[in-house]
């Protein structure tokens, strides 16, 4: 074999282990009914199918204080526009508190998830940080060596100092952990449901228990993967309707997300087919659910 004809080879391997970004118009979701089921609250099927709660209980025209009956309809949107589309690989976007697996180009699953707090106190540490990583290891029954921050917030709370949890139902990290690349955040399952979907860890990514039990089965080590951060998304559906989606910078790291909607409405160059009327209830709401804006 020639050299050229090795080198373009090798080219060609090498091309077909990076992620391949393609157009992010993939809409999932949409209206459904949603059968509560006996323990349920609000803020649990809201972890479930990763809706705000609030919207659930307006929606429905529900007082979010009363106890919820058992097999009660609910109807719910849970219309979403997937962030970005890779090959194989992990996506967590920030703000929408959502995570996504790709294999072989196709949405394997999707799925919502607890992140790091905005603050506490006035620490901000505890944000779930943005950047790309590679999965390290798998661990089941995993023993939670506590950090330092958080044996200082423990005292600061005038709680037991913990440094280290045992495998069990008191483990924070429950039966399945998945360490990154990126230091001290893990994926792992939660023993505290109703912290879904919010911002309530320490910056590792919470996962319902039936969610990570299918997810620790698909990832492999050395998976890659994306936390990124996107409260504005765009997308055209096949039948050429624009949805925009909008969540809260709960970070604060948008200075103002109807400019940020203007640049990447135009960015998708669909400007001129928006109502901007429609673009600036969207921006009002933040209803984190994709809605048409098509003129």
């Amino acid at each position: 074999m020639s050299i050229m004809k090795y080198v373009f080879l090798l080219f060609l391997v090498l091309f077909s282990l990076i992620p391949r970004v393609s157009d992010a118009n993939m809409i999932i979701g949409g209206e459904t009914v949603y059968a509560v089921e006996k323990g349920d609250t609000f803020e649990l099927i809201s972890a479930k199918l990763g809706v705000n709660w609030k919207n659930i209980a307006k929606r429905n025209t529900l007082d979010s204080k009363k106890i919820l009956r058992v097999g009660q309809k609910l109807k719910i949107n849970t219309r979403k526009i997937v962030p970005k589309v890779i090959h194989d690989g992990i996506v967590v976007n920030i703000p929408e508190r959502m995570l996504y697996l790709f294999k072989k180009g196709k949405l394997k699953s999707a799925f919502p998830v607890g992140l790091g707090m905005p603050s506490w106190r006035g620490i901000t540490r505890w944000r779930t940080p943005v950047g790309k990583f590679r999965v390290i290891k798998k661990l089941k029954n995993p023993t939670w060596y506590v950090p330092e921050s958080i044996q200082r917030k423990m005292k600061m709370r005038g709680e037991t100092v913990k440094t280290v949890i045992q495998p069990g139902p008191q483990n924070p990290l429950g039966r399945y952990a998945i360490k990154i690349s990126i230091r001290g955040i893990l994926i792992h399952e939660t023993i505290w449901p109703s912290t879904i979907y919010q911002y309530k860890s320490h910056g590792c990514i919470r996962v319902l228990p039936n969610h990570m039990e299918k997810f620790f089965e698909e990832v492999k080590t050395n998976t890659i993967g994306e936390l990124i951060y996107s409260p504005v998304k765009v997308a055209v559906s096949e039948k050429g309707r624009v949805f925009l989606e909008v969540h809260r910078d709960s970070y604060g790291k948008v200075k103002d997300l109807r400019t940020e909607a203007r640049r990447v409405i135009q960015e998708r160059g669909v400007a001129h087919r928006v109502n901007w009327q429609k673009v600036d209830a969207v921006l009002k709401g933040k209803s984190g659910i994709a809605e048409d804006v098509t003129l």
